[in-house]
């Protein structure tokens, strides 16, 4: 563990979220000092060489519209540090089993003209709102305030707050458009039928017609290796290796955050935190995991939908009722026969994920929580059914389930990779309802995980909204 140098400021986890705090605290003038408990920086965002040498597959995340998007890294120098963003023709392809796909381009027209007679139901729907989008935007990406633009928010809002079927029946009549804006509201990791599921499909459609779903050159982890490069440039210090059990184990500091879940927050300094927050945290509701497949391939996915070797995110699952099928399913703890599947195809974009004439491909599908079961078969039937002979281009597979992922990230409880249920009664009081959701009873310790607002995606706002709160709280200097 680190000496007694005194900190600023000291960040337990190496994350986006962690890196993000530290970044914008030494940004401030604070000295940092980052400490994480795994060999290599990234939390959900590394990158290893799973299957075979040579095939680099993002083991978490890995598409990132979030990244572009987010209020903390748009002025970031991160270019300078070797950060580099690659931008596929299209964002998203949703292919339907006659070979015609529903596409997700930047141009709002170019994605109605491939929605049938949904053009104008489209246009409609998502024109004003990627007009006002720089408007909201804030007000939807971090914790709940006074918004700069009520109107406009509102607009927003009104169809942001249905279920994602409800708005998609209320506004389009074939299953192009539906089953688009399904899969997109299936990133909730949610039954599609609960109140504000909606919301997940207009913001990842709308960040799609604003900044594109971009893909980071050389993997995800090229992400935190630029910001912890920027980070030791401004002064700041980055520990690995070195896991922290208890407070009691940290150098001084003014302030301590924690990129970790409540029940790490409840493990790390339980014995400091009150009663009543402590019950809070132990009733803070984890959702659905995932099962993970990445695959090296001998060539490209053979789609039968030309539109599909355009796009670097692929959703299957078909029409808006198969998904919300699935999902249903899962939620009940069943494991659907047809489950809905993400699928990333970078290295159709970025040549050094893989061999020349080689590929990688990233799929998942979401399972119950804590769930043991295999999903390989079903996955691979949802691909084989919209790429016939996808199989026989396989060279090797790396699976991970539920217990993978919380071994890879403690944060990720039962394969829980939001870091808790992001439903529309915790997304905005994560983990706990406090004016400022970042602080804790505690004076000087901090939350700034995706168990805090605005939840998951690799766009460090939780971190970046945490470090804000320490700043205004702690004041002062260096330490």
């Amino acid at each position: 563990m680190p000496g007694r140098e005194k900190y600023d400021a000291v960040i337990v986890g190496a994350g986006p979220n962690g890196l993000a705090a530290a970044v914008t605290l030494a940004r401030a003038g604070r000295s940092v000092l980052v400490i994480e408990a795994k060999t290599t920086i990234g939390g959900g965002a590394r990158t290893k060489e799973l299957t075979l040498p040579g095939f680099r597959h993002d083991v978490c995340s890995a598409i990132h519209p979030m990244g572009l998007g987010s209020a903390f890294f748009k002025d970031l120098p991160l270019s300078q540090f070797g950060l580099e963003w690659i931008l596929p023709p299209a964002n998203l392809a949703h292919p339907q089993d006659d070979g015609r796909s529903a596409v997700l381009y930047n141009s709002v027209e170019a994605t109605a003209e491939t929605l049938g007679r949904d053009v104008k139901a489209y246009r409609n729907l998502i024109a004003p709102l990627v007009k006002s989008w720089d408007k909201y935007s804030d007000a939807i990406l971090g914790p709940l305030r006074v918004p700069e633009h009520p109107l406009a928010l509102a607009r927003f809002g009104l169809p942001a707050i249905l279920p994602a079927t409800l708005l998609a029946h209320l506004a389009f009549k074939e299953k192009y458009a539906a089953g688009l804006f399904a899969g997109l509201s299936a990133h909730s990791i949610l039954p599609l039928e609960q109140p504000a599921t909606a919301a997940f499909g207009l913001v990842l459609g709308l960040l799609g017609h604003k900044v594109g779903w971009p893909i980071p050159k050389g993997g995800s982890q090229s992400i935190m290796e630029a910001l912890a490069a920027y980070l030791r440039s401004l002064g700041g210090k980055i520990v690995t290796g070195q896991e922290v059990k208890t407070l009691a184990e940290l150098p001084p500091a003014s302030a301590v955050l924690l990129d970790v879940a409540p029940r790490q927050l409840l493990q790390i300094a339980g014995d400091k935190l009150p009663p009543g927050y402590r019950r809070k945290l132990e009733r803070f509701r984890y959702g659905a995991g995932v099962f993970k497949l990445d695959y090296a391939l001998d060539g490209p996915i053979p789609w039968k939908s030309p539109e599909c070797t355009q796009a670097g995110t692929v959703h299957l699952g078909g029409t808006l009722a198969e998904i919300a099928l699935s999902e249903h399913q899962m939620s009940r703890g069943q494991h659907p026969e047809k489950p809905y599947v993400l699928v990333a195809q970078q290295s159709l974009f970025d040549p050094t994920r893989a061999p020349a004439g080689k590929h990688t491909v990233w799929a998942y599908c979401h399972v119950p929580n804590g769930s043991t079961r295999d999903m390989t078969a079903a996955i691979e039937n949802q691909l084989e059914r919209f790429a016939p002979g996808f199989r026989d281009r396989v060279l090797r597979r790396h699976a991970l389930n539920t217990a993978d992922f919380e071994a890879y990230n403690p944060n990720y409880i039962g394969g829980d990779i939001s870091s808790g249920q992001a439903d529309i009664l915790q997304l905005f009081t994560r983990p706990t309802a406090r004016l400022v959701p970042y602080t804790t009873p505690v004076k000087g310790l901090y939350l700034c995980s995706s168990s805090t607002p605005p939840g998951p995606g690799v766009h460090g706002l939780c971190g970046y909204f945490a470090a804000r709160a320490v700043l205004k709280t702690e004041g002062g200097g260096r330490g």
